[in-house]
């Protein structure tokens, strides 16, 4: 990619280009600066990947009020009840304004389609085939090329915030581009970094999903809630070699059954609902069925069968889905899907209210990055998306400080790291072992079903490897870093190493946090399930609150 000299100093810094960044960046006032920062490219994000759509009450059979109950019962009593009301009655004028953008929902005539999901009540989906958030993240995409205030700024990986001593507010980042650290200044600092799903083994979340933003942001002392409410999705692709590709809940909105090597449709014997059961519920039956019919649980699968819906709807509906599994070897007209639960969601995040403000002056969190309140225990499908565009609305109306100008920034000298060749290698060897061995560590310890005695087990593994982590050459250098210290390498493969020493860091910090949180929370509920302690406990009908390294319950939610 071609070198672009950046400014030191935007009015707004927003960090992540999915769909709560994009559409944040677009809704901040024109009159101001903005840069957008993703370590990729714009066009890649979890959000691209989100297949199902996006829920609102737009159907005259349907109301906000129904999609509030919907939401709140699937949240299983953690849900803020402002915040859903919040969500859900600002949803219908959050689609006009994408349809107004030019987003294509699939339609019936001049009606927008809607389809139905687990948990809803009424058909109330909208979609664009099976690629809803890639069309989404695409005409979002567009429109922020064509804004001569936003600079996009790709490739580039946030490290920390920048924090003023006296103030303790946020006025900044530090910031790997282009092989150099920078600081840029900024009034304001928009963290939308999605999830941190690249934690666990088996995920339907792309390798960007490293958990960055709620790693930067708990180093730098902002409190986060709930990180223990993590949402695996019943039916990802299962094949050796493939990538957990989801197969959307709407397949079973549609009509497809869940089935195992008999063709029962064993689903129904753990909720009257079935299929369309919340997806804590579906990924556990999965879970429990295997455990009790599978030899092997890592290859172990049940399948999803398309055939019960008409051939013409699959082919209309799911082009994508059809495609991916012919590529896998799999016909979805004439055979079943081999599927199995994977990590997708992260319930839990930064905590935000409804204008998106943190503990920390000028820092604000949107979307899967936040913890706002909309989704509880249990996030209601196609809630996802709607919560980057209600929420991202909101940035319309931020209020900006002065935080003075660039030349008051003492310029420091910049710092240099370099090593020796053999160093080097031993140091991206131990770096990539930490990267393999940790996802595996926290999908057996902290996956769908958890227990004290393997979470304490696998705390105490994680802290070994932070400190191994710690000692790293190149750790030691960059946590020395000074704020407004620049920083330059000579390192070979520079991007690549610092990109794996930050998202291995950030995924470290991600392990411990929600293994914490894991072993903090002694009931069941949501996407939160202990074998010890397997019941909801109403004692226990509060956030999980964590700042630096102290945890602590909120009062109890009515």
């Amino acid at each position: 990619m071609s070198q672009i000299d950046i400014p030191s100093q935007f009015d707004v810094l927003v960090v992540g280009a999915g769909a709560a960044g994009l559409y944040t960046a677009l809704c901040l006032p024109e009159s101001l600066r903005v840069g957008l920062i993703t370590k990729e490219t714009v066009a890649l994000s979890a959000s691209d990947w989100a297949q199902g759509g996006i829920a609102a009450a737009v159907s005259p059979e349907d109301s906000p009020k129904l999609h509030i109950e919907d939401t709140i019962l699937a949240g299983a009593g953690l849900c803020d009840r402002n915040a859903v009301e919040f969500l859900a009655q600002l949803a219908p004028n959050c689609i006009q304004s994408l349809v107004n953008l030019g987003v294509a929902f699939d339609r019936h005539g001049q009606a927008l389609a809607l389809t139905l999901e687990a948990a809803h009540s009424r058909n109330r989906v909208l979609h664009a085939a099976d690629t809803t958030g890639r069309e989404v993240t695409t005409t979002l995409t567009t429109q922020v090329l064509r804004r001569p205030n936003i600079q996009v700024i790709q490739q580039a990986l946030a490290l920390s915030l920048w924090i003023e001593p006296e103030t303790g507010r946020c006025q900044g980042i530090s910031l790997f581009y282009q092989g150099k650290i920078t600081w840029v200044r900024a009034s304001a600092v928009i963290l939308a970094t999605g999830g941190g799903g690249q934690v666990f083994a088996q995920t339907t979340n792309p390798a960007v999903s490293t958990g960055d933003g709620v790693a930067i942001a708990y180093r730098a002392g902002v409190i986060l809630r709930d990180l223990e409410f993590v949402q695996f999705h019943p039916t990802a692709l299962t094949k050796p070699g493939a990538d957990r590709f989801l197969i959307s809940e709407a397949v079973r909105g549609e009509g497809a059954h869940l089935v195992d090597n008999e063709g029962r449709r064993f689903a129904f014997d753990y909720h009257p609902a079935g299929e369309l059961a919340p997806r804590d519920v579906v990924s556990r039956a999965i879970f429990s069925h295997l455990q009790r019919t599978a030899v092997d649980l890592a290859t172990a699968h049940v399948w999803l069968d398309m055939r019960p819906i008409p051939a013409d709807k699959i082919r209309h509906r799911f082009p994508n889905i059809i495609k991916v599994c012919q590529h896998w070897g799999v016909d979805v007209f004439h055979e079943p899907i081999p599927v199995a639960p994977a990590a997708h969601y992260w319930m839990g995040g930064i905590v935000a209210d409804l204008m998106n403000r943190t503990n920390i002056k000028s820092l604000y969190a949107v979307g899967e990055t936040s913890s706002t309140g909309v989704h509880g225990a249990n996030r209601l499908a196609s809630n996802s998306l709607l919560e980057c565009i209600v929420f991202g609305a909101q940035m319309s109306q931020i209020e900006l400080e002065n935080i003075g100008l660039p030349s008051e920034i003492p310029v420091l000298p910049s710092r240099k790291f370099s090593i020796d060749a053999s160093e080097g290698n031993i140091q991206q060897a131990q770096l990539e072992a930490l990267r393999e061995k940790l996802p595996r560590l926290v999908w057996e310890n902290a996956g769908i079903c958890r227990e004290q005695s393997k979470l304490e087990t696998a705390i105490a593994t994680v802290e070994s490897w932070q400190q191994d982590f710690a000692a790293l050459p190149l750790s030691q250098f960059l946590v020395a870093l000074r704020p407004a210290e620049p920083a330059n390498f000579d390192l070979p493969d520079v991007e690549r190493q610092l990109r794996l020493w930050a998202e291995t860091r950030n995924l470290l910090d991600v392990a411990n946090l929600i293994l914490k949180s894991a072993a903090f929370r002694t009931e069941s509920r949501g996407g939160h399930y202990r074998l010890d302690y397997s019941q909801p406990d109403p004692n226990w009908q509060v956030h999980t609150l964590v700042q630096t390294d102290h945890w602590w319950k909120s009062s109890l939610l009515s």
